[in-house]
């Protein structure tokens, strides 16, 4: 199994992970490029800003649901096919 399929596994769990959390935990050099990966596979990963304990902001990245908007721009974008097997 990939790294960024062991993530995905994670976010499916329904984990949220900062940055420095996703190269710890699977090896991943480039933790936003995984996020980018998994967005252009069609994962609606979203990435929220939250404040640590130590008081520093981040990103925390979780596997969500598609808003009715995000399903209606990606039909106006890509066409209603895109929405067919």
């Amino acid at each position: 199994m990939s790294k960024t399929a062991k993530l995905l596994t994670a976010f499916e769990k329904g984990d949220a992970l900062t940055a420095k959390q996703i190269k710890s935990r699977f090896g991943l050099a480039n933790p936003a490029e995984a996020v980018r990966t998994l967005r252009s596979e069609g994962y609606a990963i979203y990435g929220n800003e939250t404040k640590m304990s130590d008081g520093k902001v981040a990103t925390k990245y979780r596997l969500g649901k598609p808003s009715r908007k995000m399903v209606a721009l990606a039909a106006q974008l890509a066409g209603a096919s895109i929405f067919s097997r």
